[in-house]
């Protein structure tokens, strides 16, 4: 068996070390342009500061050439094949654990994240709780080496 036809038959095997968790999600179309760079930043609600800096990273990077110094001989990126948001459906904030998709509990549980850091940390709300979840940081005006 030559190596192309190990890789193609491998290839087509379904994946059997992963799995999928079926929950409704947003996308956006395939393709990638500053009306996309804008959309993203607009569902992100980032601040306007942001979406300028990206958009002046997606111009720069319009005017990129790829570089092709290893040799490696891959093809072409086609960069309007790719969806660049995908995100699960905003849904009104639950109340409790009772609440939330079974499929999304379930995902915690084989991923192997205990119920206690599937709860967002009361010192970091961006962050999962756990057992190791960081005390808040000093205030400025507490701390020896602020004046």
């Amino acid at each position: 068996m030559t190596t192309a036809s190990r890789v193609s038959d491998l290839v087509s095997q379904p994946y059997r070390y992963g799995f999928v968790t079926d929950i409704e999600t947003e996308k956006i179309a395939k393709g990638l342009s500053e009306d996309v760079v804008r959309l993203i930043s607009a569902k992100k609600n980032e601040p306007p500061f942001l979406l300028d800096f990206r958009l002046r990273a997606w111009r720069q990077w319009q005017e990129m050439q790829e570089p092709d110094w290893a040799a490696l001989g891959y093809p072409a990126i086609d960069y309007q094949d790719i969806i660049y948001y995908a995100a699960p459906r905003q849904q009104a904030k639950k109340a409790s654990l009772d609440e939330v998709d079974p499929k999304l509990l379930e995902t915690f549980d084989r991923l192997g994240i205990p119920l206690s850091e599937q709860k967002p940390c009361p010192t970091w709300p961006w962050m999962l709780c756990s057992t190791a979840c960081p005390s808040p940081p000093p205030s400025r005006k507490n701390s020896p080496n602020m004046a």
